[in-house]
């Protein structure tokens, strides 16, 4: 009986692990930008894409304001439309000792990776994501990118692992 619990036991581990859950791998690259100048993400934003997820979900005219504290924080502030609606979110995140890594409240105290995986040259767009391959967003310092940019910042993202097929591309003004 107890080699049949074992071998079961084992069965149940390789199956678990052959599917990705085990070894909690996803082939995503979350490695952050090396470097970063805090005050050079601060200001606004817009959402050129992104995953879906709940708490953005209908909304298009998506921006994300940075506002450097005097505490060495930052406030966060998301503003996006839906169904003719504008709504708020004011957040704030912190610093990390990886430089491309903040973590971000919008809820007390509770705090999510918010990982800054690639950034222009030029300081003209972000690929951000964060612990979870459910998340990530295309930011950019204008209401939309040149196709070529937009086609090679996408390209950087499936680079590193991500389901590029289900960005949502944000409408804006």
């Amino acid at each position: 009986m107890k080699k049949i619990m074992l071998i079961g036991l084992a069965l149940l581990f390789m199956l678990i692990t052959a599917c990705g859950y085990g070894a909690g791998r996803d082939n995503i690259n979350r490695r952050t930008i090396s470097s970063l100048d805090l005050k050079s993400i601060m200001g606004t934003w817009y959402e050129i894409a992104r995953f879906d997820h709940r708490f953005e979900r209908g909304m298009d005219q998506v921006t994300a304001t940075y506002t450097l504290l005097s505490d060495g924080g930052v406030e966060v502030k998301n503003r996006g439309m839906r169904n003719g609606e504008e709504h708020i979110s004011i957040g704030h995140a912190k610093t990390t000792d990886n430089p491309g890594q903040l973590r971000v409240s919008f809820f007390w105290k509770f705090y999510s990776d918010y990982n800054i995986l690639a950034m222009a040259s030029d300081g003209s767009w972000l690929i951000v994501g964060s612990r979870s391959p459910k998340y990530l967003w295309i930011l950019s310092r204008t209401p939309s990118l040149p196709e070529k940019t937009l086609e090679y910042v996408v390209a950087l993202a499936a680079q590193r692992g991500y389901n590029t097929k289900k960005l949502i591309y944000v409408k804006q003004p």
